[in-house]
C-alpha cells in the first residue's frame, strides 16, 4: 500500500512494503529512479540489519550460521503505518517469530519522513527491546534519475561532494564484498567526480571515516538538482556497472559489506553499530530536490 506526503512544492509517495520512498516531483518532474528490473528493481530501500553483503551468504552469531542475503531483511518486510498526516509520516517494523528465525535479536526499527519546502528528512531510530547486546547495521539506498547523454551514458553528469579534503581514501570493491584494499581519490577544485560509463567499472565507491557530509548530482547543464546531507561515518556512491542506468544512487550508511574473507562473528563486523538492552540509535539523513 502506498501512502502519498505533500506540501507546496513536493509529491511524495512512500510504500508500506519496505517503508520505501518510490515517487518524489516537484513540478511534475520525477526525481525517483522507477525500479524498472532491467536495471535495478529497487527505488530506495532501507538497509537492515545489514547494509551490503555477508562473507559467503552467511553470518554467525554466537557460534551458530545463519544465511543472509544483501542489505538484510527490512526492505522486503510490510511496515505498520503508526503516524500520518500531510507532510510526515512514521512506519515501523518489530521483530516476529518470521525475523527471529533470520535474525535471532529483537528489535524495533522505526522510520519518519518528514516535508520542509524542498527537502524531506528521513529519520531511523533502532531500539533493542531484546536482553542481549544488539548487532545491525543501517543505511540508505536511494536512486536518483539521471539524462542520459545522446551516446547513452551518465558522461555529463557529475557527483560533488561537502568535504573539505582534496584527496580520498576509496574502498575497493569486489561485488558483493568491500576489498581488502584501498585507492587515494584526488578531486578537482569543485570536489566533483565526473561520471562516464566507466565510472562503476569496479562497482560502488565506498568512502569510509566521515570523509564527506554530503553529495549532490549536477546534470550536463550545470545544475545540482538533488543534494544529500548526512552524519554518516560512510558514503557509497553506485550505478550499475556496465548496463548504462539512467540513476545514480548516494547512499548514506552505518555498515558496510564483509571484507573480503571475513569469518568472524556478527558482532565482530566492521562498521557494525551496537546498542545495549533497553538503548536507542537514532540517525537522520536529509534530501533536498531543486
Amino acid at each position: 500500500m502506498r501512502i502519498t506526503l505533500k506540501n507546496e512544492t513536493l509529491a511524495v509517495e512512500i510504500d508500506t512494503a519496505g517503508a520505501e520512498i518510490k515517487s518524489v516531483k516537484r513540478d511534475s518532474k520525477e526525481y525517483m529512479w522507477c525500479g524498472d528490473p532491467k536495471f535495478w528493481g529497487r527505488t530506495s530501500p532501507v538497509l537492515f540489519p545489514f547494509v551490503g553483503a555477508v562473507a559467503d551468504k552467511t553470518y554467525r552469531y554466537n557460534g551458530k550460521e545463519y544465511p543472509m542475503g544483501q542489505h538484510g531483511f527490512a526492505r522486503d518486510m510490510e511496515f505498520e503505518v503508526v503516524e500520518k498526516d500531510d507532510n510526515h509520516a512514521v512506519f515501523s517494523l518489530t521483530s516476529d517469530e518470521t525475523t527471529l528465525q533470520k535474525f535471532p535479536l529483537d528489535f524495533k526499527l522505526t522510520i519518519s519522513y518528514t516535508l520542509d519546502g524542498d527537502n524531506i528528512t528521513v529519520g531511523w531510530k533502532v531500539e533493542n527491546t531484546g536482553d542481549a547486546e544488539l548487532p545491525f547495521a543501517i543505511g540508505a539506498h536511494p536512486a536518483f534519475n539521471c539524462e542520459l547523454n545522446k551516446d547513452g551514458t551518465l558522461k555529463g553528469n557529475s557527483v560533488v561532494l561537502k568535504t573539505d579534503k582534496d584527496i580520498l581514501t576509496v574502498r575497493k570493491f569486489h561485488d558483493p564484498l568491500a576489498a581488502n584494499e584501498t585507492y587515494e581519490l584526488k578531486l578537482n577544485g569543485e570536489k566533483t567526480i565526473e561520471v562516464d560509463e566507466h565510472t562503476f567499472d569496479n562497482g560502488a565507491i565506498i568512502l569510509e571515516n566521515s570523509q564527506v557530509c554530503g553529495a549532490g548530482i549536477v546534470d550536463s547543464e550545470g545544475k545540482m538538482f538533488v543534494e544529500v546531507t548526512f552524519d554518516a561515518p560512510l558514503l557509497g556512491i553506485w550505478s550499475p556497472s556496465g548496463k548504462n542506468a539512467p540513476f545514480i544512487c548516494i547512499e548514506p550508511w552505518y555498515g558496510r559489506a564483509d571484507r573480503e574473507g571475513f569469518s568472524g562473528e556478527l558482532k565482530d563486523r566492521e562498521w557494525n553499530q551496537t546498542l545495549e538492552p533497553g538503548k536507542e540509535f537514532e540517525a537522520n539523513y536529509s534530501v533536498k530536490f531543486s
